[in-house]
């Protein structure tokens, strides 16, 4: 009889998932449900099509459920699984454009259900007006919101990466815009001596930043036209949400999927759960960091791909192994762009580390170039041994690549004097003789 897989989520995990077990087994049906109204695109994207840097929606599409159909994947868009039955193999399906209601039948299951945005319980979340960013769906209405009623104050709720990406984005759109931060630093993800230049950035670029300010409360009649946070009354003709989030991991747990310390599904190196022949991916899984040598849940992309390529291959009979992450990501603050690979200097210390830092700053050109502008690394290292825990930069070029070296490194366990040695790409345009990766080293090393 033909095996049947059925994939529950089909944006990136899902997706790599359904094409690799395709090109493994040929023979397998494949059959795919997504709530929402779209498959397979880069929901990084959406901030720069808000912006109008993307100028179409469907730039950020990688293909169409009709796409998919030709290489013999069957796609549902507004389908939504409503439950899960491991004893008989069935799930419940429910259609949410006629309302019916159904059951279908697998002999694999593949759980990419991602991440939902955290909505506190806050007075007036519900207001026309207030937005939070993680399906075409929400990036569609921010942009017709924007262009229908022209905001011009807007708030922007939580300083991670979306919501400074999502700052800029309404500034390029005329919009004046307020950040609220619960905690005392914008980049909760950074340190905070290195989230100073990201602070700097926003002020310099007349964003205005509320840190320690948990928003109370919205109000508005019709729409939402205040936020409120302690003392501070903030007008607002759009919000954004954006204070994390966390695994879609209801149906799930409601299946006896086990769950691990993070919250998100805990799987092996496989992408297996504890339940025979379910198998998770993508952000709703937890992932194992390869530096903390711990379970560790950060909803990227870059994870979401590779986890459903190794899973898709594992359900096609093959025979694949995802061994961990590091946490590297980079995001662009306006003019900034700011990057983080491995454990921050606070993460290491939790951990019990005997924490050493080395922070510099050094040209990102020679010196004697007409542009050489800074860039600031900080590296994160054991005292004992120098073995290397983390880094991060900040600067306006060259951050990118170099955060990804150090990421090589810490995949492959050097320590700064590993990193010291180098023999990296110079030349004036790009880089000094000493580029600031090696000044960073070389200061850890003494």
């Amino acid at each position: 009889m033909t095996e049947r897989l059925v994939v529950v989520g089909g944006v990136a995990a899902g997706m790599s998932a359904a094409s690799k077990a395709r090109r493994v087994k040929r023979s397998m049906e494949i059959v795919v449900y997504e709530k929402s109204g779209y498959v397979s695109y880069g929901s990084c994207g959406f901030p720069y099509f808000i912006k109008g840097e993307i100028p179409d929606i469907n730039h950020v599409i990688v293909r169409t459920p009709e796409q998919f159909a030709q290489a013999g994947i069957e796609v549902h868009v507004r389908h939504e699984v409503q439950s899960v039955n491991p004893t008989e193999r069935t799930v419940i399906v429910k259609n949410l454009d006629t309302g019916e209601t159904f059951s279908d039948h697998w002999d694999k299951l593949l759980l990419t259900t991602g991440a939902i945005a955290v909505k506190p319980p806050i007075p007036g979340i519900e207001l026309p007006g207030i937005f939070s960013l993680r399906t075409v769906e929400d990036a569609l209405a921010i942009k017709n919101w924007i262009a229908e009623k022209k905001p011009k104050r807007g708030v922007v709720v939580g300083g991670g990466y979306i919501g400074l990406e999502m700052a800029e984005a309404l500034a390029a759109n005329g919009v004046a815009v307020s950040v609220f931060e619960m905690l005392p630093q914008v980049m909760p993800n950074m340190d905070a001596d290195m989230a100073e230049h990201v602070l700097a950035e926003l002020q310099k670029q007349n964003v205005a930043v509320h840190l320690n300010s948990p928003v109370e409360k919205f109000e508005g009649s019709g729409q939402v036209e205040t936020v409120i946070s302690g003392n501070v009354r903030e007008p607002a003709d759009i919000v954004i949400f954006s204070v994390g989030v966390r695994s879609n991991n209801v149906l799930a747990e409601s299946a006896g999927v086990v769950l691990g310390p993070t919250g998100a599904i805990a799987v092996d190196d496989h992408q297996r759960t504890n339940v025979p022949n379910i198998w998770a991916a993508g952000d709703v899984a937890e992932a194992h960091h390869l530096v903390s040598d711990s379970p560790a849940f950060i909803p990227l992309g870059t994870t979401a791909n590779k986890q459903g390529r190794v899973a898709g291959t594992n359900i096609g009979g093959g025979d694949a192994t995802f061994p961990g992450i590091v946490g590297t990501a980079v995001v662009k603050v306006f003019d900034l762009h700011a990057a983080r690979t491995g454990l921050t200097e606070r993460q290491a210390q939790e951990l019990g580390h005997d924490v050493a830092t080395a922070t510099i700053k050094a040209g990102a050109r020679a010196h004697y170039m007409p542009v050489h502008p800074p860039v600031h690394v900080k590296l994160i290292f054991r005292k004992s041994d120098n073995k290397l825990l983390g880094a991060q930069m900040v600067g306006t070029e060259g951050v990118a690549k170099r955060i990804d070296v150090i990421a090589a490194a810490l995949h492959a366990g050097w320590t700064t004097y590993d990193l010291g040695k180098l023999d990296l790409s110079y030349a004036p345009p790009f880089a000094p003789v000493w580029d600031p990766i090696l000044v960073a080293a070389n200061i850890a090393n003494k």
